[in-house]
C-alpha cells in the first residue's frame, strides 16, 4: 500500500476512528486502526465490538504532487496499525501532506522530513466492520439529531443496575423520531422530525449512550441530512464520510409513559436562565449527601431554599406566573439545571400535583423532562 493524504484530513480522521478504539483489550488486534486503499478512497475502520466506525476520505479528482488537499493513491492495500501511535504522530506533523506505504511487517508515515515506522498486525485478524448496503433507512437533519441526543442521554443511567436503563429508548413512527433515557430518578424525553424511507417502521431500540455520543461527533454539518438504520441487534448512521454502527442493548426499557403525569394541579412558568441562575445559588449550601432545593410558590412568586448542617443555608426569589394556592416541593438541584442547560426558548414550564409526586418540566417544543421530588424535612 502506498498513499498520499492531506494531514488535517487524515488527522480528522483518524481522531473520529479513535473514538471507538480501547485503550487496553484482551484483544490486541482492537487496540489498532485497519487503513484500507483503494482505487477511489481511503477507509478508516475501528472497533470494540460494540461500536464500529468506518470513515471514507475521497480520492481527490485532481490529485498532482504538493498541491494542498490531494488524496491519493498510488497503491491499493491494507494497514493494520496501532490507533493512538498514528492519531498522536499525523497530529504533531507540520507536513501539510503525509505519505503512508507499507513494506515487510512494518508502516512508515511520512510527513516532509519527519516519518514514523510502526509495527503492523495481520488484516486477517481484524473484526469485520459493518457497511450500509441497500437498506432501508430514516432520514434527519444532523443537527435535529444532535439535539435529541443532548435533551436525553444525559438521564441515561450510569451506576451499576438495570442494563437497559444505560441506553437511549429510539422509537419511530411515520413522522419522528422520539427519544427517551431515564436513570430512575429523572427522565429525559423529546422528538423532532424525520422520514422513513421506505414505510415500514422499525421496532423501538434502545441504543448505548456511547453509540450516540459517537453517532454525534461524526456529523460535521448540521443541515446534511444524516441516514439511520435499524435492523437485527445493531443500529447504524451514516454521512457523508462516516459509517458507525452500535450494538443494541437487549433488555425492557421502563414504561417510561406511566411516569408522565397527565393532569396537574399546580403549574408555573418561569424564565429558565433566571431560573437556572437562582438554582445555582441556592444549590451551593447544600451538602454533597443530601442534594435537596425546596421550591415554594405562591401567587406571582417562587422562593427557593436550600441548607445543609455545618454550612448554613441560603434563600432566593424570583417573579413566576402562577395563580394557584401555596405549594411546595423539593428536587436534587443538579437535575434541574441539567436539563434547564439543554432548554428550548426562554420559558419553562413545571406541572405537579403533590410534593410527593413527580415533577414536570416542560423544557420546549415536543421535550420533556420528569424529576422525581426529595423528601425534606419541615
Amino acid at each position: 500500500m502506498k498513499i498520499t493524504c492531506d494531514r488535517a484530513k487524515l488527522r480528522d480522521g483518524l481522531a473520529v476512528v479513535n473514538n471507538v478504539i480501547p485503550g487496553k483489550s484482551t484483544k490486541p488486534v482492537l487496540e489498532n486502526v485497519c487503513i484500507v486503499a483503494t482505487i477511489d478512497a481511503i477507509e478508516i475502520l475501528g472497533t470494540d465490538l460494540e461500536c464500529s466506525v468506518r470513515y471514507r476520505i475521497p480520492v481527490t479528482s485532481d490529485a498532482g504532487e504538493g498541491k494542498t488537499g490531494v488524496v491519493r493513491v498510488d497503491e491499493p492495500g491494507i494497514a493494520v496499525v496501532p490507533s493512538r501511535v498514528a492519531l498522536d504522530f499525523v497530529r504533531d506533523l507540520g507536513a501539510e501532506s503525509v505519505v503512508l506505504y507499507t513494506q515487510d511487517q512494518t508502516c512508515t508515515i511520512q510527513g516532509g522530513e519527519d516519518q514514523c515506522e510502526l509495527v503492523t498486525m495481520d488484516p486477517d485478524e481484524f473484526p469485520v466492520i459493518a457497511s450500509f448496503g441497500d437498506v432501508q433507512t430514516l432520514s434527519m437533519q444532523g443537527g435535529a439529531f444532535t439535539r435529541l441526543v443532548s435533551r436525553t442521554a444525559f438521564a441515561a443511567a450510569r451506576d451499576a443496575g438495570r442494563y437497559a436503563m444505560h441506553g437511549v429508548l429510539a422509537e419511530v413512527d411515520d413522522t419522528s423520531l422520539k427519544m427517551v433515557a431515564t436513570d430512575g430518578r429523572r427522565l429525559a424525553m423529546a422528538s423532532a422530525p424525520a422520514e422513513l424511507r421506505p414505510v415500514d417502521r422499525p421496532k423501538p431500540a434502545i441504543v448505548p449512550t456511547k453509540g450516540m455520543h459517537l453517532f454525534c461527533r461524526v456529523i460535521e454539518d448540521p443541515l446534511e441530512q444524516v441516514q439511520l438504520y435499524f435492523g437485527g441487534n445493531q443500529v447504524g448512521l451514516k454521512t457523508k464520510n462516516a459509517e458507525i454502527f452500535a450494538r443494541l442493548i437487549d433488555g425492557e426499557f421502563p414504561r417510561y409513559s406511566a411516569v408522565i403525569p397527565r393532569e396537574s394541579s399546580h403549574r408555573v412558568e418561569a424564565d429558565g436562565e433566571t431560573l437556572a441562575q437562582k438554582l445555582r445559588l441556592v444549590a451551593n449550601v447544600t451538602g454533597t449527601e443530601a442534594r435537596a432545593v425546596r421550591f415554594k410558590l405562591t401567587s406571582g412568586d417562587l422562593g427557593l431554599t436550600g441548607q445543609s448542617v455545618g454550612r448554613g443555608g441560603a434563600r432566593a426569589r424570583m417573579d413566576v406566573d402562577y395563580k394557584g394556592e401555596q405549594a411546595e416541593i423539593a428536587f436534587n438541584p443538579d437535575f434541574v439545571l441539567e436539563g434547564l442547560k439543554n432548554a428550548e426558548g426562554a420559558l419553562v414550564k413545571l406541572e405537579f400535583n403533590e410534593r410527593t409526586s413527580p415533577g414536570k418540566f416542560t423544557l420546549g417544543e415536543n421535550y420533556i423532562y420528569i424529576v422525581m421530588p426529595i423528601t425534606v424535612e419541615a
